[in-house]
């Protein structure tokens, strides 16, 4: 059997990881939880990250709304054994079920930031800038190539 060298996750942690993030979903959209915040919170799980040996696995959630993200994370690591056992019907086919930890997920917050520094006028105007030497240059080739 191969072992995974590179940095990332391996295919089967990414598989897996992929698996339990559709069995958390399945749990969270049931409304099995009796817990108040999260029955009125609609959950969002956009990520699932295992550890190499499967036996941890990080979800990332983000709480759709205007809802305390902290204390959605508090209250699902709070369920967590009850999730884990939930969950066990949708992951049957694994040797271990695995912890759950939860966490917020900043991706989001990261795009919009990004977004926002791409839309600025500055940028912007590099970026006409940039466009525009790229055109002279590409008629430059072109009245090259002409003669």
């Amino acid at each position: 059997m191969s072992r995974h060298q590179g940095n990332g996750p391996s295919q089967r942690q990414l598989r897996v990881g992929e698996q339990v993030r559709h069995a958390i979903a399945q749990v969270l959209q049931r409304e099995q939880i009796h817990d108040d915040l999260l029955e009125q919170t609609v959950v969002s799980v956009s990520e699932v990250r295992m550890s190499p040996d499967l036996k941890i696995a990080t979800c990332f959630i983000t709480p759709l709304g205007d809802v305390d993200g902290q204390a959605v994370v508090k209250a699902l690591a709070k369920h967590a054994k009850f999730l884990r056992g939930k969950m066990a019907p949708y992951l049957s086919q694994m040797k271990y079920m695995p912890e759950f930890r939860f966490r917020i997920d900043t991706s989001f917050d990261n795009f919009s930031k990004i977004d926002a520094l791409l839309r600025s006028p500055e940028v912007a105007r590099d970026l006409d800038h940039s466009a525009d030497e790229a055109d002279d240059l590409d008629d430059s080739k072109s009245e090259r190539g002409a003669e």
